[in-house]
């Protein structure tokens, strides 16, 4: 093994071809306003080379027109593309969308080209339907396509539309007043052709004898029937640009204006390692995803969203089962291995010993973390023993390698450093904390001692990577998406932050502010990210985690997308989220204080208050040891604590040498308690603070003067819901366009929690897909969201991973049900104590009639549906628990997909549920 090396992949070589000159004139219709620029850029080097930095600037012409002339020299063969943006006056970019802007110079007969261009806002719905999902999966058997249009010596004007929703006996015709386009005869109608490769429809007209302004308007015509259908809606379109001598003016005209009806479909959710087959080991597997697209296809499902599927494993224990907390973002999960997969049909033998142990851990109710790692690794050690030689030799593994080496090698070495050491924590490695490219180069040279060991990794990744294609590819080949994850941190000891250390703030933790589902906010561990550092590159980190996950997924969803905006940043010293503040964040300084006259001294705002009155209620009688134990007196019945308990994280270390009990739990609970009991926290410019979230839930603010308090609320409303907005909006501005220029997959974002009023018109600008969930609604004012609220570009669902199901819902509290039951659903009377399954499937179809694009609902609701079918306790159903940062994650649904797919009678039903929803 120790001689294998990845082999190079061959490079192509284009022959050159004799160069032609051209004159480009580009004419953007677009209203600017007062201090924004518009720039060109693309992929030629008169255009900058596609890099943005080197865009050009166009020149203002008028209210309505940006133009640009330049002269480019290129070969026939040559196909250039290009965009626009617009500079903003605080720095920040809009870019356009779509890759319809193109020119092809084989086609072309004249020295100058006139490129008319629409701007195209990336918020327009439209532009969901040239993403990956609808191009490659759902909409590719709707029109027919021909090849690119030759433009003759007579042609004068090309025009050029996108349509993305015909049907399939469709195509766009264009009428108008010239002779050329029919004279406004609906029988006269001229059809454009769909271009094969490209996202427009196209016809080359000649109309040197028409009257300029050229006036026309594009309609519907059908192919089958030889007939016009229907015009566009909207005013007629008007050309000013006439005939040239040498010229040929191309009209890009945007999207045509049909009031169609909008596509609409439906998914499940289900993280991978909760499904169960026959063939699984113990835990869902990759090859287990075709069966559940079986399933989809017989009941109308177009969408499978899973949790993140990268590798976790940190400590070899049942704690790694957090699919959120990867040690890489780029490596697959090894539990996730189909183990029969990994040998040949003559040495299927030598998993004998281990059935008995399959179809144990395959029989549990639950996932066995452990069990089941320990199994797969000693599969995957024996596999490669057998076969890896022959794999890593291969031509396909090494252009796998050469695409995946920046990240590959790094994990590997971590991974074998790890196991090596005993601690994935590299701080605690004798050799090889710091990252350093010589030292890893040493290590995976073949031949070195090293090289074998860590070589087994590239096996493991190169195996699953193969899996999980296949199970992608078979769910395109049934017309079935696939949805991924994208967790917002990474492990604080990971092979990212380990490579990377750079792009992190190592000495602050990520999580999210106290809600209803955890009081005390969520502390997640990671580290936050430096953006600043990472702009420097223009986001590669970002964009190579893009990368990788386009060889598997069609769209996915940024996990707390509010994490672009702002993130919420813990001190190490804290363990509890609830002493952390938003960053970035316009602190508080000591003059708006002063200035609203709240002249309480530094100390009792920004240091724990604690008085006989707050122990007695936070311990009872116990009070008396917290102060002998941990506390000590100031003065007037007051008390700090002691310094070797000042912070969380010094109480959390020396109760972790205490006995495991329900008293000390309490007193460590307790202290924590006094440690958040603050109103202010400093920021890190003098004399400058941020608000503890809650800060009226708080003792320390109870104890406060009437006065005091009305200033401090009227400070605490506009730090958090007035003053960082356009911070906040600006800060996502700067990250989220770049990062939705670098892929075509359509993007979801989690927009849950506490929402900025800025965050909605982001993702409407940047034509993100929001999120609804029926019980968390965004609105203060409403108790529900209704499904019939939701945008077009949205995701609506009923509950996801980090809630209780629907059933489970509905035990929780009996007013809130009652509510429910009688104004969402419109149903009279008590509500049932229980959540019946026709409750449900209500439940369920209103998300299915709701406008949203996706209704995406997990696999247990699908199932609650059907009594003979679903769990009897709902409880079981659950995923996540996000108030328990301990929390196993190891549901499993209880059914074998092999007999869901059989179940003929619910799978009809349901698909009877979707069509009739126009899903």
């Amino acid at each position: 093994m120790s001689n294998v090396v990845p082999k190079k992949a061959a490079v192509k070589k284009v022959a050159a071809k004799n160069a032609i000159k051209l004159k480009l004139s580009f004419h953007l219709k677009y209203k600017t306003h007062f201090g924004q620029v518009i720039y060109l850029y693309g992929n030629h080097p008169a255009l900058g080379n596609n890099l943005i930095e080197k865009a050009i600037p166009m020149v203002y012409l008028n209210d309505d027109y940006w133009v640009l002339h330049v002269e480019v020299e290129a070969k026939p063969t040559d196909k250039v593309e290009y965009h626009y943006f617009i500079l903003n006056e605080d720095g920040t970019k809009a870019f356009d969308a779509g890759n319809s802007q193109s020119i092809t110079f084989n086609q072309i007969n004249s020295k100058e080209i006139v490129l008319i261009d629409s701007w195209n806002f990336t918020g327009y719905k439209e532009n969901a339907f040239y993403t990956a999902p609808f191009e490659k999966v759902l909409l590719t058997k709707s029109v027919k396509e021909t090849a690119a249009t030759e433009f003759d010596k007579n042609t004068t004007h090309v025009f050029r539309v996108k349509a993305p929703l015909l049907d399939t006996d469709q195509t766009i015709c264009i009428l108008g007043e010239s002779s050329v386009v029919g004279a406004w005869d609906s029988t006269k109608a001229k059809t454009l052709n769909k271009i094969k490769g490209e996202q427009f429809f196209e016809i080359a007209l000649d109309v040197q004898k028409s009257n300029f302004p050229f006036v026309y308007k594009y309609g519907i015509y059908n192919t089958k029937t030889k007939t016009f259908v229907a015009f566009e809606e909207g005013n007629n379109r008007v050309v000013y640009e006439p005939v040239g001598k040498d010229k040929l003016v191309i009209v890009n005209d945007g999207f045509v204006h049909l009031n169609a009806k909008q596509w609409k479909g439906a998914g499940v959710a289900i993280p991978v390692f909760s499904l169960r087959s026959k063939q699984s080991a113990g835990v869902g597997e990759f090859a287990d995803i075709k069966k559940l697209v079986d399933w989809a296809n017989q009941v109308g499902i177009k969408l499978i969203q899973i949790l993140p599927i990268n590798d976790t494993t940190a400590t070899h224990t049942w704690m790694d089962s957090y699919p959120y907390a990867a040690i890489s973002a780029f490596a697959l999960h090894p539990m996730f291995i189909r183990l029969e997969d990994l040998f040949g049909k003559e040495q299927q033998k030598v998993l004998k010993p281990f059935q008995s142990e399959i179809e144990a851990l395959n029989n549990l109710a639950e996932v066995d973390y452990e069990g089941v790692m320990k199994l797969k690794w000693e599969v995957l050690k024996l596999a490669y023993k057998e076969n890896g030689e022959q794999v890593l030799s291969s031509a396909d593994f090494a252009v796998y390698f050469e695409q995946n080496k920046n990240w590959l090698v790094s994990y590997s070495v971590f991974s074998y450093l790890r196991d090596l050491h005993g601690t994935v924590d590299f701080n605690q490695w004798p050799t090889n904390a710091v990252y350093d490219e010589k030292s890893i180069d040493a290590l995976v040279k073949p031949g070195s001692k090293t090289f074998d060991a860590i070589a087994f990794f590239y096996y493991v990744q190169y195996q699953l990577h193969l899996q999980l294609l296949d199970a992608t590819n078979y769910a395109h080949q049934h017309g079935v998406v696939v949805k991924g994850d994208i967790p917002i941190g990474v492990y604080r000891y990971g092979a990212d932050a380990w490579q990377n250390r750079h792009l992190f703030h190592m000495d602050m933790q990520a999580g999210a502010p106290p809600d209803d589902f955890a009081i005390a906010g969520q502390n997640w561990g990671f580290p936050t990210y430096n953006w600043k550092v990472m702009a420097a590159d223009g986001y590669a980190w970002w964009k190579s985690r893009f990368d990788q996950m386009k060889y598997y997924f069609d769209a996915f969803r940024i996990d707390h997308i509010l994490g672009f905006f702002r993130i919420w940043s813990i001190p190490m010293h804290a363990v509890e989220g609830i002493l952390g503040h938003f960053v970035p964040a316009i602190p508080v300084s000591i003059n708006e204080l002063n200035a609203k006259n709240i002249h309480v001294d530094h100390y009792r705002l920004t240091h724990p208050y604690i008085n006989e009155t707050i122990l007695f209620q936070q311990f009872g009688y116990d009070n008396e040891i917290i102060k002998k134990d941990y506390l000590k007196s100031i003065g007037d019945g007051h008390y700090e604590l002691l310094p070797a308990y000042k912070t969380q994280r010094q109480v959390e270390t020396y109760f972790s040498f205490m006995p495991q009990d329900e008293w000390h739990d309490k007193i460590k609970q307790g202290l924590f308690n006094l440690i958040s009991n603050v109103i202010l926290i400093d920021d890190e410019k003098p004399h400058h603070f941020h608000f503890r979230f809650n800060m009226e839930q708080t003792s320390s603010f109870q104890h406060l003067d009437h006065s005091v308090k009305n200033a401090l609320k009227e400070l605490y409303v506009d730090y958090f819901f007035k003053r960082q907005d356009s911070a906040w909006e600006k800060e996502a501005m700067e990250k989220l366009p770049m990062l939705k220029l670098s892929t075509d997959m359509l993007i979801c974002g989690e927009d849950l929690g506490l929402v900025p009023s800025c965050v909605p018109n982001v993702m409407y600008q940047l034509g993100m897909l929001s999120l609804e969930v029926q019980r968390m609604p965004k609105a203060n004012e409403k108790m529900f969201f209704h499904p019939n609220d939701a945008p077009y570009l949205s995701v609506v669902t009923p509950s996801s991973h980090d809630t209780s199901t629907v059933r489970g819902w509905w035990e929780e509290d009996r007013a809130k049900t009652q509510l429910f039951y009688n104004n969402e659903l419109g149903q009279w009377g008590e509500a049932p104590l229980h959540c019946e399954a026709w409750i449900l499937k209500l439940i369920l179809m209103q998300h299915l009639y709701s406008p949203a694009m996706w209704s995406i609902f997990q696999l247990q609701c699908y199932l609650g549906v059907d009594e003979t079918i679903r769990r009897n306790e709902p409880d079981e159903e659950r995923i996540n628990i996000p108030a328990n940062s301990k929390h196993y994650w190891r549901y499993r649904i209880h059914i074998n997909l092999e007999d869901l797919i059989l179940s003929k009678a619910f799978n009809q039903s349901w698909k009877v549920a979707i069509q009739s929803s126009g899903r």
